[in-house]
Protein backbone atom coordinates (compact mmCIF):
# COMPACT_ATOMS: atom_id res chain seq x y z
CA UNK A 1 0.00 0.00 0.00
CA UNK A 2 3.21 2.05 0.77
CA UNK A 3 3.96 2.07 -2.78
CA UNK A 4 0.42 2.75 -4.26
CA UNK A 5 0.29 6.10 -1.91
CA UNK A 6 1.84 9.00 -3.95
CA UNK A 7 0.27 7.37 -7.42
CA UNK A 8 -3.27 7.71 -5.61
CA UNK A 9 -2.27 11.15 -4.42
CA UNK A 10 -1.34 11.95 -7.86
CA UNK A 11 -4.50 10.80 -9.40
CA UNK A 12 -6.85 13.24 -6.79
CA UNK A 13 -4.16 15.31 -7.22
CA UNK A 14 -4.43 15.84 -10.57
CA UNK A 15 -8.29 15.19 -10.98
CA UNK A 16 -8.85 18.99 -8.86
CA UNK A 17 -6.17 20.80 -10.43
CA UNK A 18 -7.67 20.05 -14.03
CA UNK A 19 -11.12 20.95 -12.45
CA UNK A 20 -9.89 24.24 -11.18
CA UNK A 21 -8.12 24.86 -14.19
CA UNK A 22 -11.13 24.59 -16.48
CA UNK A 23 -13.12 26.25 -13.82
CA UNK A 24 -10.52 29.07 -13.67
CA UNK A 25 -10.35 29.34 -17.75
CA UNK A 26 -14.22 28.51 -18.14
CA UNK A 27 -13.42 25.93 -20.71
CA UNK A 28 -17.36 24.90 -21.71
CA UNK A 29 -16.78 22.79 -24.34
CA UNK A 30 -14.70 20.21 -21.72
CA UNK A 31 -17.41 17.88 -19.50
CA UNK A 32 -16.61 17.56 -15.97
CA UNK A 33 -16.09 13.65 -16.72
CA UNK A 34 -13.26 14.86 -19.21
CA UNK A 35 -11.68 17.13 -17.01
CA UNK A 36 -11.07 14.69 -14.33
CA UNK A 37 -9.95 12.00 -16.20
CA UNK A 38 -7.40 14.59 -18.23
CA UNK A 39 -6.21 16.17 -14.98
CA UNK A 40 -5.42 12.67 -13.31
CA UNK A 41 -3.66 11.77 -16.13
CA UNK A 42 -1.76 15.14 -16.21
CA UNK A 43 -1.48 14.30 -12.44
CA UNK A 44 0.53 11.03 -13.09
CA UNK A 45 2.97 13.20 -15.42
CA UNK A 46 3.54 15.84 -13.30
CA UNK A 47 4.30 13.31 -10.05
CA UNK A 48 6.87 11.71 -12.27
CA UNK A 49 8.38 14.61 -13.28
CA UNK A 50 8.59 15.38 -9.64
CA UNK A 51 9.88 12.23 -8.57
CA UNK A 52 12.41 12.30 -11.11
CA UNK A 53 13.73 15.50 -10.41
CA UNK A 54 13.95 14.49 -6.46
CA UNK A 55 10.97 15.51 -4.91
CA UNK A 56 10.72 11.64 -2.96
CA UNK A 57 12.57 13.04 0.36
CA UNK A 58 11.19 11.15 3.39
CA UNK A 59 8.98 14.61 4.73
CA UNK A 60 8.09 16.16 1.74
CA UNK A 61 7.77 13.42 -0.51
CA UNK A 62 3.92 12.80 -0.22
CA UNK A 63 3.36 16.46 -0.41
CA UNK A 64 5.48 16.83 -3.64
CA UNK A 65 3.77 14.00 -5.37
CA UNK A 66 0.58 16.07 -4.23
CA UNK A 67 2.00 19.73 -5.58
CA UNK A 68 3.08 18.08 -9.09
CA UNK A 69 -0.18 16.48 -9.29
CA UNK A 70 -1.88 19.39 -9.21
CA UNK A 71 -0.08 21.22 -11.28
CA UNK A 72 0.22 18.95 -14.00
CA UNK A 73 -3.37 18.22 -13.84
CA UNK A 74 -4.12 21.86 -14.56
CA UNK A 75 -1.42 22.19 -16.79
CA UNK A 76 -2.78 19.63 -19.11
CA UNK A 77 -6.17 20.16 -18.79
CA UNK A 78 -5.63 23.82 -19.52
CA UNK A 79 -3.97 22.84 -22.66
CA UNK A 80 -6.84 20.40 -23.96
CA UNK A 81 -9.36 22.42 -23.19
CA UNK A 82 -8.04 25.02 -25.26
CA UNK A 83 -7.32 22.87 -27.88
CA UNK A 84 -10.98 21.68 -27.28
CA UNK A 85 -12.44 25.00 -27.28
CA UNK A 86 -11.08 25.78 -30.33
CA UNK A 87 -12.39 23.17 -32.51
CA UNK A 88 -15.56 23.65 -31.39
Amino acid sequence: MEALMPIITQLIAGAAGGNAASAVLKQGAFSVVARTIVGAIGGLGGGFLIQMLGGEAAATGLAMQALGGLVGGGVLSGIVGQFLGKQA
